[in-house]
């Protein structure tokens, strides 16, 4: 596996695979065609470990550089750009409540190409009206520690050689369960049939009394009391992915107005390209992409200065979140705006099946619908009125 070395490298790998994932995004898409050799190009890469610390062998890249690697193959592929974000979350949550021991093991792991998928939350139940809460349990049984549950929107766990999971063990508390993925009573389901983000595979894992080594489990109760960034780093790549399809939508705007979109008759122009008023709109367009753009980037730096320090408050975590979030409200907004302005722009030839543009939309509606857009302004808003302080979870 390639052992990237610093910021520049990782957006350079990030560039060259983005070139070979867009060249079949939209037919992967249309005929969802599971991405295997792709992921197998990006584990070579070495992308995978980019955030792994310096000390145990990675280039510990900027929150800065790690949002431009997911909006760079976002624009390519969406769903590619999605698959890997559980592996960068769950190595968050690795640094801030892993153990010396399971950081050296499950990072040289990374090192060495594996991929982390998350088993997402449990559809919704009577032990699970939110996503936080479930019925899946690790036991202390006579056998040793066991795992039973059924979890859902597990985003790369089809791809994953460890697919951790949330738990409650037996005194109640929330643990995260790194589980083989060939482990015996494993058993990843791909019936995953979203109309957006097709290839992600984020269908559902079954955890069928699967042996577990107290070694695997990392105790995410921890975290609750203790101010952190592995939330807002978690948001951070999720707005970034919403950034990376928005990029997508207006790109392949402009080239379908410029190539193909005919002027409308009453215009008196000879090109599409001409018309003032679509002018006007891609003008717009490009500002709120910018825009959109800027902000996230200053809110990877927000996390980026907190990382520095040598711990945390409960204020500056807050205000980790409070800087994601305004990130996260304005992508949103790019990425559903322009991939529904691309139609009216481009005309009605941009609605054919062969161009597949939809997938825009589709994508964009789908992964937006993650974190609702509604909760990140009330986050803001009870920030600033009430001095609220956001809960820490990975949501936030």
């Amino acid at each position: 596996m390639r052992r990237i070395a610093d910021d520049a490298e990782a957006l350079e790998v990030a560039r060259a695979l983005a070139a070979s994932f867009a060249q079949n995004a939209a037919a992967r898409d249309r005929e969802r065609i599971l991405p295997w050799d792709e992921l197998q190009q990006w584990s070579h890469s070495g992308l995978g470990a980019i955030t792994v610390p310096r000390d145990h062998g990675g280039a510990d890249v900027s929150f800065e550089t790690l949002a431009e690697v997911f909006v760079i193959l976002t624009a390519a592929d969406a769903s590619l750009g999605q698959i890997p974000q559980n592996h960068y979350g769950l190595l968050g949550v690795l640094r801030e409540a892993g153990t010396p021991a399971q950081q050296s093991r499950f990072y040289a792991e990374v090192l060495a190409g594996a991929r982390l998928g998350n088993a997402g939350p449990e559809r919704k139940s009577v032990d699970a009206t939110t996503i936080l809460q479930g019925a899946t349990r690790l036991h202390r049984t006579p056998q040793g520690l066991r795992l039973s549950g059924r979890r859902f929107y597990s985003t790369g766990a089809l791809y994953a050689n460890r697919i951790p999971t949330r738990a409650t063990d037996d005194e109640g508390r929330a643990v995260q369960v790194w589980v083989q993925r060939g482990a015996l009573g494993v058993h990843v389901v791909d019936d995953w049939s979203s109309f957006g983000q097709r290839t992600t595979a984020s269908g559902s894992v079954v955890f069928d009394y699967v042996p577990v080594e107290s070694d695997d489990v990392v105790a995410l109760w921890q975290l609750a009391d203790k101010p952190g960034l592995y939330g807002p780093n978690s948001q951070l790549l999720q707005a970034a992915i919403d950034q990376g399809i928005a990029q997508a939508a207006v790109a392949d705007t402009i080239e379908f107005v410029r190539s193909r979109a005919r002027a409308w008759m009453d215009s008196g122009l000879e090109h599409a390209h001409d018309d003032p008023y679509i002018i006007a709109d891609i003008g717009r367009l490009q500002v709120d992409l910018h825009a959109a753009h800027e902000v996230l980037l200053e809110a990877a730096r927000t996390l980026q200065a907190f990382k520095a320090q040598e711990s945390l408050s409960a204020g500056d975590s807050a205000q980790a979140s409070v800087a994601v979030a305004h990130a996260k409200v304005l992508t949103t907004r790019i990425a559903l705006e322009a991939s529904e302005k691309l139609f009216e722009l481009a005309g009605s030839a941009s609605t054919r099946a062969a161009h597949n543009l939809d997938r825009h939309w589709r994508n964009a509606r789908v992964h937006t619908l993650h974190d609702p857009v509604r909760w990140k302004t009330h986050l803001l808003g009870n920030y600033l009125l009430n001095g609220a302080l956001p809960a820490r979870h990975s949501w936030n």
